[in-house]
């Protein structure tokens, strides 16, 4: 499986929702928690190209986007694909 990081916040019910279905899938990931590490937000805005909110999910070099993205991914039947490739 590629590596996945997921940016969070622990008060956010999307990347509750977003780490439930990586969870689901058997998909390990590095949580990278905004709170516990505010330093890193400026990273994440650039690889997520300007994107303030949480979560950001990457799963490899692919950038997913948020909550919305990675279940629309699964919806479309592409999410497992991915993880796998």
């Amino acid at each position: 499986m590629k590596p996945i990081e997921i940016y969070t916040s622990p008060l956010c019910g999307f990347c509750h929702a977003a780490k439930r279905l990586l969870n689901q899938k058997g998909a390990a990931y590095t949580e990278i928690d905004l709170y516990e590490q505010p330093d890193r937000r400026p990273e994440m805005m650039d690889r997520a190209h300007g994107r303030h909110t949480v979560p950001q999910i990457f799963i490899g070099e692919t950038h997913v986007g948020g909550c919305d993205d990675l279940y629309a991914l699964d919806r479309a039947g592409k999410l497992d694909a991915l993880l796998a490739e």
